[in-house]
């Protein structure tokens, strides 16, 4: 247990709440406390608590009502990741599950660059969205790949529930680009698909161990 005296259950394993909350700032980069909530999993006031005991022990710092992990804060979470998910690192079908998201995470690497960037002159420039054809054609390649994905992310969440925010995020995101909202693409400034996915993968990579292949 944490010193919160509260902690949630992640495979068989019960995780604290500020591994979590440290966590999820990992993940967040510089977030406000809604944003952590959203990852972590977990309610305001306990993510509101941690934070604070992250706080006094030197493992977060807040600045303008946003938290960002300390040289320290990210040793030591990087250092609980061993013990808090060790069954998941442990469950193959979780292992499974993520190498198909990397399968998957390839094609979306392509089709961002794509919806960002047009070929012309045998040139990649910027696009400008004028061609609202190509435009359309990338979000069919958007929708088709979320499908593709369903299973995947449904798999994986079956293995760790607290995924299941990336599901419902993708969701609405694809939602609102399909309804003709384009930032929800790929604008780093929204939770957009593009961003959504990046933070996820991050989720992901952190829970395994691995790092991310650039």
């Amino acid at each position: 247990m944490s010193s919160l005296g509260l902690s949630v259950r992640t495979g068989a394993q019960h995780v604290p709440d500020l591994h979590l909350v440290m966590h999820a700032v990992a993940i967040k980069k510089h977030a406000a406390p809604a944003a952590i909530a959203s990852v972590a999993g977990l309610p305001a006031a306990r993510v509101t608590a941690a934070l604070a005991i992250g706080v006094t022990k030197g493992r977060l710092v807040e600045a303008d009502g946003r938290y960002v992990l300390t040289p320290a804060g990210r040793l030591m979470l990087d250092g609980e990741y061993s013990r808090y998910c060790g069954a998941l690192r442990a469950d193959a079908r979780f292992s499974s599950g993520y190498e198909r998201f990397e399968v998957i995470n390839r094609d979306l690497k392509q089709l961002i660059t794509d919806w960002q960037t047009v070929d012309i002159g045998g040139k990649r420039v910027p696009n400008d969205h004028s061609n609202k054809e190509h435009d359309a054609r990338i979000l069919d390649r958007l929708g088709d790949l979320h499908e593709r994905f369903e299973p995947i992310l449904q798999g994986l969440v079956a293995c760790a529930p607290r995924l299941a925010v990336y599901q419902q995020k993708l969701e609405a995101a694809l939602e609102k680009a399909e309804d003709g909202d384009h930032a929800w693409v790929s604008d780093a400034r929204t939770e957009s698909y593009h961003t959504v996915w990046f933070e996820l993968h991050e989720d992901l990579l952190r829970l395994l161990g691995r790092v991310r292949d650039e």
